[in-house]
């Protein structure tokens, strides 16, 4: 984006705030870091609402600003492909415009859907990417930032073309012309300029190149130190500095939620697992499959096919050859999706015949013995992937074999082939009405797994019941088709499931809104003792949800909980725990609150308006704790724990109240705690120490409070008004509560002055 743009957003926010717009103003200025961030649940929900309230407004400017960083949230760290690809073409048309195309970020629509071709397929999109580049850096100069963002792009276009020397040369000039405008090159166009070098065999230079590169400031500074060391251990792995390489790549932990990391640091991994330096283990082989499948998802095709490249060989010399070939088979599925194929059918072929070369394992004993074996391993310790290759030679001829052949197939994510297995086993050579019901649970489970759900309605067809009914339940529940779900879990209750039937029920119902009946249908578990401790908690959070304080005591009673009242609502005082909750942009909020009952809370902080819940407000929280409990007693101590939020049972009707000022010496604001906690009102600090606010006199900074006090209905905003002003009239500098003081109608012009003078 250019610097201009961030001159024009303060501006509109501005013009917002003055409008009476404060959440449209404040969540314009939170989108890039949503999106940067990796906040990306609250960037889904924020940024289209920011896109259409612009819309409404008129406002073609903020609608592209929007957008734009809503699509860069997908293709940049999530590097969505094809399925973004239509938004994409879209935005780029719309910076098309003739109301748009003056604004300074109408270029980073081409930047937008020069990536988002890229990740669908880079090489095949090499031409479309350097055309659309081409066009847009021909209206920017090096003295705007949106000249570094599109050159970088260029470059990588110029790679993905396969020429590396050319790449080379226009990022060298792109750097020049930066420099005579008086302009740094970005971190990324420093990093893009190694990558070149590397990939013309100069890789001392591109070493160099990176080196000279770090201290340049990134246009994503939240991933700058990852990128960064893992282009490293890329470059010192070419030049065979393996140790320095090793020491250089970043962990799975720290790559494993980027999938823009994902492709370049298996080919990594890859190199370094051939010198030993890197274990190559079945684990890894499962994470590339995940991978994989994500890239399917998001219609990453190119990154597909290289890491079933790279999966397969790391899988050949594992001698996970079943596993190889079938990599070889998924990279060639790609083929059809890929714009240009220029190569790859030699490269599948090369992956096969390193498969054929090598020889597989020995398996432990005699093949008649081999079922034994696995159940006699060790499952921390076993290696599945051997497994598979073992009991292949059994699977689809003996039931016990194919059982675990094909579930340890689905464990490793090949649940297609499983299925396949199965099925064959199951329906095609075998009666399913006939069948164990272990086997159509496992069936049906791969098969869902597999998304072929035509063949789980093919098989409920041939089920007798209720074994029919669930196979369907099943189903529906894991497509969120709650109402299809509850219908056919309820005929398999009638047909004598009462355990797995009244759990998709009860489950279904609930999502459906209706937890009166969800505990009804669940309670008769309880009662007969058929279920687990899991379904009797799920009780009482049901029957808490209802106030059916009866059912909650008798739940209760059978986990051995003690409670202190004997009928009517539990409203105990038990200890503090973390509700989370959501919050109107689609995050989640952490409130402190006070655990009453066994599954409810008593929220003990503020919230800001807009929420749909306050302090004083009893919630019913899900009892599974969202974080394991520490080990240790000392961790024990200030642990708070964590539960999820399941919706509010009782209302406190209590008020928030905005305030904001320069915070008072440490001895006035315990004054003030004491003050708010005497009377029962809750009162909580949201700035942190980097808040300021500007001295009226000197206008030096000056450390900044501002917060929430909430107060209960029997308490009148004048009164709140009243406290406040006797308990800060003597201090140095004032405090303010404007929307108080317009509430009450008194002073509002003296809290005007204040924000005014303070800067607040």
């Amino acid at each position: 984006m250019d610097v201009d743009i961030w001159s024009w957003v303060g501006g509109t926010q501005r013009q917002l705030h003055e409008a009476g717009n404060a959440g449209l103003a404040m969540a314009l200025g939170d989108v890039p870091a949503q999106a940067l961030e990796g906040r990306y649940g609250q960037l889904d929900v924020v940024a289209p609402a920011v896109a259409q309230q612009a819309e409404e407004l008129q406002q073609p400017w903020l609608e592209l600003f929007a957008r734009y960083w809503h699509v860069i949230g997908r293709v940049g760290d999530r590097a969505n492909g094809a399925v973004a690809l239509p938004d994409a073409r879209e935005l780029a048309e719309f910076a098309e415009r003739s109301d748009v195309r003056d604004c300074p970020a109408a270029s980073a629509a081409a930047e937008a859907l020069a990536i988002t071709l890229g990740n669908t397929d880079g090489p095949g999109y090499a031409s479309e990417r350097l055309a659309i580049l081409g066009r847009a850096l021909g209206e920017v100069a090096p003295d705007s930032l949106a000249f570094s963002g599109l050159t970088t792009q260029y470059v990588a276009a110029l790679l993905d073309a396969g020429t590396p020397a050319e790449a080379v040369a226009y990022a060298e000039a792109a750097v020049q012309r930066l420099n005579a405008a008086g302009r740094q090159a970005s971190w990324e166009l420093g990093a893009q300029s190694a990558r070149a070098l590397l990939a013309a065999e100069r890789g001392e230079d591109a070493l160099a190149a990176l080196e000279a590169a770090t201290g340049l400031k990134p246009d994503d500074p939240v991933a700058k130190a990852r990128r960064e060391a893992l282009l490293r251990s890329a470059i010192l792995t070419e030049l065979g500095r393996i140790e320095e390489a090793v020491e250089a790549l970043p962990d799975l932990d720290v790559v494993g939620e980027h999938p823009r990391e994902w492709v370049e640091w298996a080919a990594v991994v890859r190199l370094l697992s051939i010198t030993g330096s890197i274990a190559n283990s079945w684990q890894l082989g499962r994470i590339l499959r995940q991978w994989m499948s994500y890239f399917e998802t998001m219609g990453g095709h190119r990154a597909r096919f290289e890491l079933a490249l790279t999966a397969g060989y790391l899988a050949v010399a594992r001698q996970g050859i079943w596993q190889a070939r079938q990599l070889a088979d998924l990279a060639e599925a790609v083929l059809p999706d890929l714009t240009s194929t220029e190569g790859l059918p030699e490269r599948i072929a090369q992956l096969r015949s390193a498969a054929d070369e090598t020889a597989e394992p020995a398996p432990p004993g005699p093949r008649e013995e081999l079922v034994q074996y696995f159940d006699a391993a060790d499952g921390r310790v076993a290696n599945p992937e051997a497994w598979v290759g073992w009991l292949w030679p059994l699977s689809g001829t003996d039931l016990e074999a194919t059982r675990r052949h094909t579930t340890t197939l689905g464990f490793l994510g090949y649940a297609p082939v499983g299925a396949e297995i199965y099925w064959q086993t199951v329906v095609e050579k075998g009666d399913p009405a006939k069948a164990e019901q272990e086997d159509i649970a496992y069936l049906t489970g791969l098969l869902i797994e597999a998304d072929q759900d035509d063949r789980v309605v093919e098989l409920a067809a041939r089920l007798p019941e209720p074994e029919n009914h669930l196979a369907l339940a099943r189903l529906y529940r894991a497509r969120e088709r709650w109402a299809e779900t509850a219908a056919e879990a309820e005929l398999a209750v009638a047909g004598g499931s009462e355990l797995e039937g009244r759990r998709l029920w009860s489950g279904a119902v609930q999502q459906l809104g209706d937890n009166v009946k969800a505990g009804e249908i669940l309670k008769p578990v309880m009662d007969a003792g058929i279920g687990e401790e899991e379904d009797v908690w799920r009780v009482i959070v049901l029957a808490t949800a209802t106030e059916d304080w009866a059912t909650v005591r008798q739940a209760a009673a059978k986990l051995g909980m003690p409670l202190q009242s004997t009928e009517g609502p539990i409203e105990e005082e038990w200890h503090l725990i973390r509700a989370i909750l959501p919050a109107p942009d689609g995050s989640q909020r952490e409130v402190l609150a006070v655990r009453t009952g066994p599954a409810t809370a008593r929220l003990a902080i503020p919230q800001p308006r807009g929420m749909e819940y306050n302090a004083g407000d009893i919630v019913v929280v899900d009892p599974r704790p969202l974080e394991p409990i520490p080990e240790t007693e000392a961790e024990r101590e200030s642990f708070v724990i964590p539960f999820a939020g399941v919706t509010i049972l009782r209302p406190g009707g209590y008020t928030s109240w905005f305030f904001d000022g320069a915070a008072p010496s440490e001895e006035e604001w315990a004054e003030f705690n004491e003050l708010m906690a005497e009377r029962g009102w809750p009162m909580w600090v949201y700035s942190d120490d980097n808040y300021k606010v500007t001295h009226p006199g000197t206008g030096e900074p000056l450390p900044g409070v501002f917060g929430w006090i909430a107060v209960p209905p029997t308490v009148d905003p004048s009164e709140l008004d009243a406290v406040l002003d006797d308990a800060t009239e003597q201090w140095v500098h004032p405090l303010a509560w404007l929307d108080l003081a317009r509430e009450v109608g008194v002073e509002t012009e003296r809290h005007e002055h204040i924000v005014k003078e303070y800067g607040l």
